[in-house]
């Protein structure tokens, strides 16, 4: 069963001040988008490289409170940062705050100048990876042996495009998966997914929900995501003004198909 067409909103933690993030996600939720993600790292990805920034978890503890009805999650929690028992407990801590509303996004790492800066060791592609293949049912096992439960099974969404390791990760462990490039390499690399899926007997095609970031207005490109499988469709905003103007259009668009 293909699932319903969503809008997300990268609300990214840079270049404002607190109070600018908490308005960016309470009008991204009157807008009626239906997840809210910021990212985890520890110093702005563009503009000033030594500008205002917040960290990723504890922002999603207060944004727990703050929000009422939007999923909430990382795009993307970096495996690397936190031992994977204590990232499970908090995930399981922020799901009960937030009444079931937590998405539990992941991924290997790479932004190098984060693991400099905060003192952990960087390492190779291969070996973040295999690290997030260890730290996975490491997560699963404490979300299962946390009292009380998580109120639902917290949706995993799995962030990268490596079609030899990450996909096989994505096949036995993911709900979703947030891929990147245009729609055709989208498409071919969701089809290497289902392929994965096969191989560790996980029907993927049903069970992972295709997810990817777009800058553009939906008729430029949504018929060809769509195409590609994708049903989830994030736009990324800047501090410290927040243009909601491009995601108030996408949840136009997903309005009018509905």
């Amino acid at each position: 069963m293909t699932p319903p067409v969503r809008i997300g909103v990268q609300v990214q933690p840079q270049h404002a001040d607190y109070a600018q993030i908490r308005d960016a996600v309470l009008r991204s939720e009157d807008l009626g988008v239906d997840v809210v993600f910021n990212w985890d790292h520890f110093y702005p990805l563009y503009g000033d490289p030594d500008g205002k920034h917040f960290e990723c978890w504890t922002m999603l503890g207060a944004w727990a409170e703050q929000t009422e009805r939007v999923e909430i999650g990382a795009l993307v929690t970096c495996n690397s940062y936190r031992n994977p028992d204590l990232l499970a407990d908090m995930a399981r801590t922020v799901d009960h705050i937030s009444g079931g509303r937590l998405v539990l996004g992941i991924g290997a790492g790479w932004f190098e100048k984060d693991y400099d800066s905060f003192g952990y060791e960087f390492g190779t592609a291969g070996s973040r990876i295999a690290d997030l293949g260890q730290a996975l049912p490491r997560i699963t096992a404490r979300l299962a042996a946390g009292n009380p439960a998580p109120t639902r099974k917290i949706p995993v969404l799995i962030g990268g495009g490596g079609e030899r390791k990450t996909l096989r990760l994505v096949a036995e462990h993911a709900d979703v998966w947030h891929g990147f490039g245009d729609a055709a390499t989208i498409a071919r690399k969701s089809a290497i997914l289902d392929e994965h899926g096969r191989e560790v007997g996980r029907d993927t095609a049903s069970l992972v929900e295709r997810s990817a970031g777009v800058d553009a207005p939906p008729e430029d490109v949504a018929d060809a995501l769509l195409e590609a499988g994708v049903t989830l469709f994030t736009v990324g905003v800047g501090g410290p003004d927040y243009d909601l103007g491009l995601v108030e259009r996408w949840v136009r668009w997903r309005d009018d198909r509905r």
